[in-house]
């Protein structure tokens, strides 16, 4: 301890006078900082810390290369509320970013490749939000389709093998599913809304309300109604990152894993002892491959699956 006299001098000196005045400008900082949270600090923090600031829609926005008729307040309105609602909600637009750059490369070439436009792209993250998940009413994989569709359209689903989960194959299967709408009405728009309310919903609408082929002159339900428009704006924000205040950086973002194929046209007994021979574990396998809906495959056919393997190095497993 320090003795008295020591003390004592201390107190005397300048240096003391200045640490005491120090102390005493600190202690009033961190009060001031810290202060009680009345409804009147409360309030004006609000009012100085956060804002939330109204979106000017663009003056131009298209789907498909068709135009979307801004100067239409209603179409205005409709479209200023997808925007804002999918600006705002900042958490599930970082993870839109990430998981696009993970998807759209598979995604893109296999639109291209039918003859797709490139904005369709945007359909599936509405439908899924770019994850293999599964709706309320039932619809799966990242195209979301009901099991009639799917099956309508050539997938197998069963309890072995569901391939909605399959990317690639519900990829096709949804760019022949937008060629055939397109070619029953004509417009890129429509086929898009002929995808979520099916393609005899928009015809009977049409002729109940004996309106042109725009999708933007029916009166249509709720979801469907909202649905070209929430494509555009995620396609929108998507595509100018920045402009609606979305920050990352590119090791932010998810990135394809490489992967090879392994063909199967057998019965595997257990897909658990199956993995270990590709140095990898169920878990593993199964990420990569969801459209196999049990831990066996009982396939008495003979059919050709094609399996996906991820190349090596980019898992380690806990032997």
């Amino acid at each position: 301890m320090l003795n008295s006299q020591f003390i004592s001098a201390m107190k005397t000196t300048p240096k003391y006078l200045l640490f005491v005045l120090l102390f005493g400008v600190i202690v009033f900082l961190i009060q001031a900082v810290q202060e009680a949270p009345t409804d009147a600090i409360v309030e004006r923090k609000m009012i100085n810390d956060y804002n939330v600031y109204a979106i000017p829609v663009p003056e131009k926005l298209d789907f498909s290369g068709e135009p979307m008729p801004l100067n239409n307040p209603d179409i205005r309105e409709r479209m200023d509320r997808e925007l804002l609602v999918n600006t705002y909600w900042q958490s599930n637009g970082l993870l839109l970013f990430k998981r696009a750059n993970k998807y759209f490369p598979i995604i893109e070439p296999l639109l291209k490749e039918y003859g797709i436009p490139d904005d369709f792209k945007y359909l599936a993250v509405a439908e899924s939000g770019l994850q293999n998940n599964r709706s309320p009413a039932g619809a799966a994989g990242f195209w979301h389709f009901m099991k009639g569709t799917g099956k309508e359209y050539g997938l197998e689903i069963n309890d072995y093998v569901d391939e909605r989960y399959n990317i690639e194959i519900a990829t096709r299967v949804a760019a022949e599913y937008l060629i055939k709408a397109k070619k029953r009405f004509g417009s890129w728009t429509l086929a898009a809304a002929a995808y979520n309310a099916g393609s005899a919903g928009i015809s009977n609408q049409q002729e109940r309300q004996q309106a042109s082929a725009s999708y933007y002159d029916l009166l249509l339900n709720d979801e469907t109604s909202r649905y070209v428009f929430r494509i555009v704006a995620l396609k929108e924000i998507l595509s100018n990152p920045q402009k609606y205040g979305f920050n990352f950086r590119e090791n932010d973002l998810y990135t394809p894993i490489p992967t090879y194929k392994v063909k199967v046209d057998t019965a595997v007994t257990n897909f658990a002892t199956f993995a270990k021979e590709f140095d990898i574990n169920y878990k593993i396998l199964k990420i990569h491959n969801p459209w196999l809906r049990d831990n066996f495959l009982n396939n008495d056919s003979g059919k050709e699956y094609f399996i996906e393997i991820p190349e090596k190095g980019y898992y380690k497993t806990i032997k």
